[in-house]
């Protein structure tokens, strides 16, 4: 069994902003690929489904960011799921927007969301690391993730949420290189 988490912040208030985009590859994801009905539990939003003819849960945690990893914690606690069948979907600022990068364990680098999930199940999960961008100063970083996508980032952020979904099912079967090769070629217009 694996987890996919989508990290983000609950409420319509919300929904736009840049740290919502692990919500967003989360929802695309749950209609690419016909998941169950968004259900209450873990302090969350759950689906399952099946990808590569793996069972796979799909999380939307309801504690908002900073609290992430209660929802996942007790997610993977309570289905035994094995670390390395954990991925967390996420804002990136350090990759440039439309960029992905799947990696295995690492540091916070200062998003709560991760802190969060460190503390309650160490941080040997794999993280889908979603570009945002860096706005180039850093006092300007908060209300930048904070912030809704701006109308021009809406042709690349649409593209890359279809070509994540599209390329779901590479995850669970141990393609991450193959997954991020795709999502690449997609929003660069070559698939």
């Amino acid at each position: 069994m694996f987890l996919f988490a989508g990290l983000g912040n609950p409420g319509t208030e919300y929904a736009s902003h840049r740290h919502n985009i692990g919500f967003m590859a989360a929802d695309v994801i749950h209609r690419r690929h016909n998941f169950s009905p968004w259900r209450k539990k873990f302090h969350g939003a759950l689906a399952d489904g099946v990808l590569g003819g793996e069972k796979v849960l799909l999380l939307k945690p309801q504690t908002f960011m900073n609290e992430s990893g209660r929802s996942v914690g007790e997610a993977v606690r309570f289905h035994d799921i094995a670390l390395n069948h954990v991925y967390v979907f996420y804002d990136e600022l350090d990759l440039e927007p439309g960029k992905v990068r799947v990696k295995l364990g690492g540091g916070a680098a200062g998003h709560n969301g991760i802190r969060s999930i460190t503390q309650h199940i160490t941080p040997e999960f794999k993280r889908v690391r979603l570009g945002i961008g860096h706005p180039g100063d850093k006092r300007m970083v908060q209300p930048h993730v904070l912030g809704n996508f701006a109308r021009d980032d809406k042709e690349w952020l649409v593209t890359l949420l279809d070509a994540v979904a599209d390329n779901a099912e590479m995850l669970v079967t141990g393609q991450e290189a193959k997954f991020q090769s795709h999502v690449h070629l997609a929003v660069n217009g070559k698939e």
